[in-house]
């Protein structure tokens, strides 16, 4: 067993498109289990980047996230994202109470609700897009509009207030030093618009997801005051804003991508059977998310992790593990079943996860029923990228049909 002496400078900043961050891909072949060192937070911290290692940090018990709340930890952005409260800085059981209760409100039977109602917005953005004519921007027309309006119908969240909330969410995404201030304002007044928007929908349910949680129990359990405020939150900045990002990558790829592009053409339904290895193949965002802490001395892949040592895990990596894939940088359509770790794993495997494939089936299988011959305006290098937050999408893509 050894422990490691070299540390790597990882300010995750790498933004080429969506091409593989090389550094991590040195890693993840070098030193899977490394000592790293993050643009903010104090001190130093490991890095697993393998699948089977990436599943253990998630899934043992010996490595907790709630043991983060209250610590400086090595991360990407100046403040921190996520919630003192949040559940995605709990441990089982606490964590499996409330993921319990969320879970009510996304029942096939919800879930198939929401279909409906997706499936009518989706026809709408595209008929406004092919109303508008050739060329037109598919992030303007569909990637930013859909998530954002889905996720405000589920919450049933005004109209006039939809702008204000997404902007207050990019803001806390952003990883410049000179945004701390923004960002630490942009959490404090979301913490305060859903603090006073549950407590509106506790004394007065409707039938929308957030009056779901505030009522759903298990057993005499109730999410309280809080706990349901914050969730209200995380629902609000992941059922947008991941599935934004994605909606974009995902029509990126497929569009330099002609031989996939042409193997969907041909049969539009076969994208709900391809999607998760596209979600594998894809890198979502730069870098790593929330860390744990080893609460014991834990030995990973002949490297010991000593107890109290900050752990950040790389699903990225994990996803291009070519232990666990076979050619794990090309899509293979023909894939089965992937395993991919791109909505995280464990106990804190994504709770939206059902919502966002969901949305991306409906909207992918409809625009290319509606638009056979859709093909990039321009050339790939053309088209401009996010630079300046955690996640890597396109801010334009130009479509030609």
């Amino acid at each position: 067993m050894k422990t490691r002496d070299t540390v790597w400078s990882c300010p995750f900043d790498y933004a080429e498109a969506l091409e593989f961050d090389p550094q991590l891909g040195r890693m993840l072949t070098d030193e899977p289990v490394a000592r790293i060192r993050m643009a903010y937070g104090e001190g130093e911290a490991w890095l697993v980047t393998r699948y089977e290692d990436v599943r253990t940090v998630t899934t043992d018990r010996r490595f907790s996230r709630s043991a983060v709340t209250g610590r400086d930890f090595p991360r990407m952005t100046p403040e921190p994202i996520v919630q003192a409260e949040s559940i995605n800085l709990m441990d089982p059981p606490d964590s499996t109470r409330l993921r319990g209760l969320v879970a009510k409100s996304f029942t096939p039977k919800h879930v198939a609700r929401m279909r409906e109602r997706t499936q009518l917005v989706v026809d709408e953005l595209l008929g406004r897009m092919a109303a508008q004519g050739s060329p037109a921007d598919f992030v303007e027309h569909v990637a930013a509009p859909l998530p954002l309006v889905t996720i405000c119908e589920v919450l049933a969240i005004p109209a006039d207030e939809r702008d204000w909330l997404r902007s207050h969410a990019l803001t806390m995404m952003n990883i410049g030093a000179a945004a701390r201030e923004a960002a630490v304002r942009a959490k404090a007044e979301l913490r305060a618009y859903f603090t006073d928007l549950t407590a509106a929908r506790r004394r007065a349910p409707g039938d929308d997801l957030i009056s779901t949680l505030a009522t759903a129990r298990d057993g005499d359990e109730l999410l309280d005051d809080q706990e349901l405020a914050v969730m209200a939150m995380v629902l609000l900045i992941t059922g947008q804003d991941t599935t934004t990002y994605q909606l974009g990558n995902i029509a990126y790829t497929l569009l330099t991508k002609p031989d996939i592009l042409d193997a969907l053409r041909a049969h539009p339904d076969r994208f709900p059977s391809v999607l998760d290895e596209l979600l594998r193949f894809i890198p979502f965002r730069k870098g790593v998310g929330i860390p744990r802490v080893a609460t014991e001395d834990v030995e990973l892949s002949g490297v010991l992790i000593k107890t109290g040592d900050v752990v950040h895990v790389s699903y990225l990596t994990a996803n291009r593990d070519t232990v666990k894939f076979d050619r794990p940088h090309e899509v293979d359509l023909d894939r089965g079943a992937v395993p991919h770790m791109t909505f995280g794993w464990g106990a804190h495997h994504c709770l939206g996860a059902p919502l966002a494939q969901m949305e991306l089936e409906v909207a992918f299988t409809s625009l290319l029923t509606r638009f056979p011959s859709l093909r990039l305006d321009g050339g790939a290098g053309e088209v401009p990228w996010n630079t300046h937050s955690i996640w890597r999408y396109p801010l334009a893509l130009p479509v030609a049909w």
